[in-house]
């Protein structure tokens, strides 16, 4: 995949992977049972189709559990590829965005030369792709799966900012997908936004991501870690914007699970949860946040198959709860059409509309659902 700002008109874009995972999450059977034409006995009673699925989903809950608490968290095991150590930079303002950007840069460039060094070209390739003069980086960390965290536009002028957080398999390794979502919403905000409107997006890889096909994706483990810090690198970034920039913090697969932890306390206006498993709350009001709850799932999104419940066995909790775009959660649901699971930063989709009409504050303009 490129590294280009811009991207064609039927590219399709993936914050995660789309195939179906077949270890840690299964979808619900397609299949019907043949009706039976024989009749009950009498005073036996049919069990409703809600008893059966309430079975089902505590059958699956429980292989869950079984797997999340027999098998290690951590998954599978993150190459050590060799990077040095991330730059110690001075407090993040408007005045030090330029420096670093460099030190970043810089960091990038060395991290390529080590990993070919290692016998890696795949990651030398994706770090030499983020030391280009043309990358914004305000973070940087090429050691194991690496975290990075990059600047579209000109963000000490932004009056609109996104921060997208991304879902399961997203590495350096993988970093030009998180990149073409970003820069698709980029290319769709700076044709939306009104004559003297200044934009900004962030891809934030700020926290080891799960794989799809893993007992961590089912559990809350990564999101707990990664949520202090998105809250931190959210207030933070609040000191290099302007004072009144309005930003949404956009968050795509697991990584709702990471804006459902994050909520409280995030310096957000607007959190938008797509391609969501659950986020660990009952409902939007339970994020206890001051900001607007959005969510959308596309109809051809895998995701709707996996059962919203939860539960907690020696500490460990499996499952994220409360659909998002259930009427009972209470979140602003929006369009998403047709949307698969990687269709949700799709240029020219009606999701991708939608999230730069929530980036930009028009939420008037959002089609709800």
């Amino acid at each position: 995949m490129g590294h280009a700002s811009t991207l064609s008109s039927g590219a399709a874009v993936s914050l995660s992977k789309d195939p179906q995972p077949r270890a840690a999450i299964a979808p619900h059977s397609t299949r019907t049972p043949p009706h039976s034409t024989r009749p009950a006995p009498h005073g036996t009673r049919t069990p409703p189709h809600g008893t059966r699925t309430q079975r089902w989903r505590r059958t699956f809950l429980a292989a869950l559990l079984t797997a999340a608490v027999a098998v290690p968290l951590s998954g599978a095991a993150r190459p050590q590829i060799p990077a040095p150590a991330p730059a110690t930079l001075p407090p993040l303002t408007a005045t030090t965005l330029h420096t670093t950007y460099e030190a970043n840069r810089a960091d990038a460039t060395r991290a390529a030369r080590m990993a070919a060094a290692h016998g890696d070209p795949r990651r030398a390739a994706a770090d030499q792709a983020l030391a280009a003069p043309s990358r914004n980086l305000l973070t940087f960390d090429g050691r194991g799966s690496g975290q990075a965290t990059e600047v579209l536009g000109d963000l000490a002028r932004a009056d609109h900012i996104a921060v997208l957080v991304p879902g399961s398999d997203t590495s350096l390794d993988t970093y030009a997908r998180f990149h073409k979502a970003a820069a698709a919403l980029y290319g769709d905000l700076t044709h939306r936004a009104p004559h003297g409107t200044t934009v900004a997006v962030i891809s934030w890889l700020g926290y080891e991501t799960p794989a799809t096909v893993s007992t961590t994706v089912t559990t809350t483990s990564r999101a707990d870690e990664a949520a202090p810090r998105l809250r931190a690198f959210v207030s933070e970034l609040r000191a290099a914007t302007k004072p009144r920039a309005h930003l949404s913090v956009l968050c795509h697969s697991y990584g709702t699970v990471v804006c459902g932890r994050a909520a409280a306390g995030l310096a957000a206006d607007d959190i938008a949860l797509v391609g969501s498993p659950g986020t660990g709350a009952d409902s939007a009001a339970a994020l206890h946040s001051n900001a607007r709850i959005w969510a959308a799932r596309g109809s051809d999104d895998w995701i709707r198959h996996i059962p919203h419940t939860s539960a907690t066995l020696f500490g460990t909790t499996v499952g994220f709860g409360a659909d998002p775009v259930s009427h009972a959660f209470g979140a602003r649901v929006f369009d998403a059409a047709g949307a698969g699971h990687s269709d949700y930063f799709t240029p020219g989709s009606a999701s991708l509309a939608n999230l730069a009409r929530i980036t930009l504050g028009e939420t008037s303009e959002v089609t709800r659902v």
